[in-house]
């Protein structure tokens, strides 16, 4: 019988996804494992492989939609021998319009929120109408998960409505304001509850671009998206508080020259490396500092996972070195650049960068000289590094030329004090100029 192919869950955290672009088209046959369509996920663009053999008989979903959810049909196949014509017609999700009363004024950039359903645009044929509320299915997600707008739930929450025994009028089941208001216990006019504000509203307001000034408007990706919500979210619910220190590269330096000269070029060990070991040793020897706020409980790790800000085009990403502090230091090279390198491919795995303890920033190939990170929550630290540059530095009582490395650590005071933060920077500070202790 045909299958569906449906938007895949590329990693964890993704709920929906850019259909950035289509390899096949209908007509085409295709075997497991053929690469048949490229999304752009809230961590990067991946690549979507067939898993059954067939034709596509229809494209549902146009390249360049966005935001649609996981688990949506997207393409329909059908298997050898199967007659192609006799394919039904694919369940093409309706136009998400508001409902009475939850035009603009009631917020209708929230609806786009958890559990929306956006348009889908079939290739080979208009897209069906909305199905009659009566042929709605019950408003459940994944599990006992009830499926409902935001403002829905806040209104719900608000009047102590029990949504559960609701069924939703809205796309999919959905549960929407104009159901509520049917109980006769919201009127359609209802003022919004009183409640605080999701970190989203809380952000600074949007302005058009100034008149007279050449302006191009570029649409954001998903990953750019997500990074803007994220880091947001850090700055406004994360207490930062920040510690510098200043680290002599000289000793460290000259023994990363005399191992590099043994080792081949494939484990070649750049100053990057060596600093990943020493954030994960420092982490082992203050154990207070790897740890992770969460409400009432905190999470103590007794294994170092360094998240690594890695540039790609769009945006960033944080491949996971994994255990680095039993890890050798021609390990975690060889570990490294093939991350980096599928980083910037868009190849990587989704359990190659989600997860880690602590993360390392460094921006020093470009010449900066210090600077502060954002907090990747909900870890607790992230460790910002500069450029080493020779400055004048005390060396035996006597001021010398140095190469000099400042290092900013960002800390969740919720889970780690002052004294605790600077414990780890002295330590990480020790390890990088004493490197032969990173080598026992």
């Amino acid at each position: 019988m045909p299958i569906e192919i449906t938007m895949p869950a590329l990693s964890p955290t993704m709920e929906t996804g850019t259909l950035a672009k289509w390899l096949v088209k209908a007509g085409d046959t295709v075997k497991a494992g053929d690469i048949i369509a490229e999304i752009e996920t809230d961590k990067a663009t991946m690549e979507v492989e067939a898993v059954d053999e067939g034709t596509i008989t229809e494209l549902l979903v146009a390249e360049g939609t966005d935001e649609v959810p996981v688990g949506r049909a997207i393409a329909i196949l059908v298997e050898e021998g199967e007659d192609a014509s006799a394919a039904p017609a694919a369940k093409a999700a309706p136009v998400a319009t508001p409902s009475p009363g939850e035009g603009k004024g009631d917020s209708a950039p929230a609806e786009r929120g958890e559990g929306a359903t956006l348009p889908e645009t079939k290739l080979n044929g208009a897209p069906p109408g909305p199905n009659p509320p009566a042929s709605r299915p019950p408003s459940r997600g994944e599990g006992d998960r009830i499926k409902a707008s935001p403002l829905a739930r806040r209104l719900a929450q608000a009047k102590g409505i029990d949504l559960s025994g609701l069924k939703g009028s809205g796309p999919n089941g959905r549960i929407v304001k104009a159901d509520l208001v049917q109980t006769g216990t919201v009127p359609a006019t209802a003022p919004k509850p009183t409640q605080a504000e999701p970190v989203e509203a809380r952000t600074a307001p949007v302005h058009g671009a100034p008149e007279g000034v050449p302006v191009e408007a570029v649409k954001l990706s998903n990953m750019r998206k997500t990074i803007a919500r994220r880091l947001a979210e850090s700055k406004q619910t994360v207490p930062h508080f920040y510690l510098t220190i200043d680290i002599r590269l000289d000793t460290l330096l000259k023994l990363r020259s005399e191992l590099n000269a043994a080792l081949g070029d494939e484990k070649k060990l750049s100053v990057n490396d060596l600093i990943i070991k020493a954030e994960a040793l420092a982490l082992i020897e203050v154990p207070d500092a790897n740890v992770q706020f969460a409400g009432d409980t905190l999470y103590k790790f007794g294994r170092a996972d360094i998240s690594v800000a890695v540039a790609i085009p769009g945006g960033l990403i944080t491949p996971v070195i994994r255990g680095a502090e039993s890890k050798r230091l021609s390990q975690i090279a060889v570990e490294m650049k093939d991350l980096a390198a599928r980083a910037r491919d868009g190849k990587l795995k989704p359990e190659e960068f989600t997860g880690g303890t602590a993360s390392l920033s460094n921006l020093g190939m470009f010449g900066i000289k210090q600077f502060g990170a954002v907090i990747n929550p909900p870890q607790g630290l992230i460790l910002a590094v500069g450029a080493g540059e020779k400055r004048p530095y005390v060396v035996n009582d006597a001021i010398a030329i140095a190469t000099v490395m400042s290092a900013t650590g960002s800390f969740d005071h919720r889970a780690i004090d002052g004294a605790v933060g600077a414990q780890f920077m002295a330590a990480f500070k020790r390890l990088l100029e004493n490197p032969l202790s990173m080598l026992a």
